[in-house]
């Protein structure tokens, strides 16, 4: 399990380094992004991910193939989704996710993606903004992405004064989570 942990933590740096290396302007998103935020407030609420998600444009996806290619990742497409493989032989779950900004991840959602000028430099890495992070994860709104807002709500990232930055569509998701903290 620490294994496990760690490389997930040392793919996030790889990848950080070479994109920032090719000057790629990006930002981690996801999981990560949510644990770098509560770590800010409580490091033992800190919840572990199984993958790295990174945010660019897409006029930079060359640049970002080459700069991650570089450092042994290899790219791939696979479902519709941009991904950079850890290794010729490594499965989707340990690759680097690419998301792209300003576009909608699917048809009809109701926001697309921040630009990657919306984000914060926590040490080894970009992390995007808390306010475009918990847009991100109400316009998902899958499961993981309602228990990811569940623990920045729990560590007082987000709260009551929240839903009045939202679209009401975001707005209410949000609500939702707030009147029911417990699922």
């Amino acid at each position: 399990m620490v294994d496990a942990v760690e490389q997930v933590r040392q793919r996030l740096l790889r990848a950080s380094a070479a994109l920032r290396a090719g000057g790629v302007p990006y930002a981690v998103v996801g999981g990560n992004a949510v644990a770098a935020w509560v770590a800010t407030v409580d490091r033992a609420a800190v919840r572990n991910t199984q993958d790295v998600d990174v945010l660019i444009r897409r006029g930079d996806l060359e640049a970002a193939k080459k700069a991650l290619e570089d450092v042994g990742f290899v790219y791939r497409k696979a479902a519709g989704l941009d991904l950079f493989l850890d290794g010729a032989g490594a499965s989707p779950r340990d690759a680097v996710h690419v998301v792209f900004a300003g576009e909608m991840v699917r048809a009809g959602e109701a926001a697309p993606n921040p630009d990657v000028s919306e984000s914060t430099e926590f040490g080894s890495f970009r992390v995007i903004d808390l306010a475009s992070l918990v847009k991100i994860k109400l316009t998902a709104f899958r499961d993981k992405d309602r228990v990811h807002l569940r623990d920045m709500i729990g560590v007082g990232l987000v709260d009551a004064s929240w839903p009045a930055r939202f679209p009401p569509v975001l707005a209410a998701r949000l609500q939702q989570l707030l009147d029911t903290p417990d699922g």
